[in-house]
């Protein structure tokens, strides 16, 4: 994890978090003291993970928490105060939001971040070859659309559309979906 982003209205809470994390590389540590000033860092920058000391001084933190499950792929940790820790869990364990009790033993958090990071880690491999898979989908739609403009226009068969895109892909070198983007400019003005 490159950055995080710490929100707590206690100075001294924001020191004890700052320094467990020291011992880990981390490029950029952000530390802000109340939930608006943690919305306009979101809106400014991308963390890796986001810290929130519950509760803060203009809210009780889970609506920070959620806002930022929402709006970005953070990684958040969310340290309520033991009597209120079943209550946090309910509210934001359906958005991903790990939910520890304070105090806050440094054995513990470590372990917490350790776990976060590596979900977070396999989320984003995930999130990956979704995207992957979501452009390779948009490439066979795009050709099969060149098909069936083949098909309606120049009357020819399914295998014979296929077999004219991979020809012509190959004749002009260039890539199955730029000879299709070509087809589809030609047919369907």
């Amino acid at each position: 994890m490159d950055s995080i982003l710490i929100v707590s209205n206690t100075g001294s809470t924001l020191q004890i978090i700052s320094r467990l994390l020291q011992a880990q590389s981390f490029s950029r540590v952000a530390t802000v003291q109340n939930s608006c000033e943690g919305r306009r860092c979101l809106l400014e920058a991308d963390f890796d993970l986001i810290i929130i000391d519950a509760p803060l001084g203009n809210e009780y933190g889970d609506d920070f928490a959620l806002h930022a499950a929402e709006t970005t792929s953070a990684g958040i940790i969310l340290i309520a105060p033991c009597d209120r820790l079943d209550d946090m869990n309910l509210i934001v364990e359906d958005a991903g939001i790990f939910v520890v009790p304070k105090p806050l033993s440094a054995d513990f958090f470590y372990q917490s971040v350790k776990l976060l990071t590596a979900s977070r880690k396999r989320v984003m491999k995930l999130q990956n070859e979704n995207e992957k898979l979501q452009h390779k989908m948009q490439e066979v739609r795009l050709i099969d659309r060149a098909k069936c403009i083949l098909i309606q226009y120049l009357k020819m068969t399914e295998p014979q559309a296929h077999r004219y895109i991979e020809k012509q892909a190959m004749d002009l070198r260039q890539s199955r979906v730029v000879t299709a983007e070509n087809i589809l400019r030609t047919y369907e003005r």
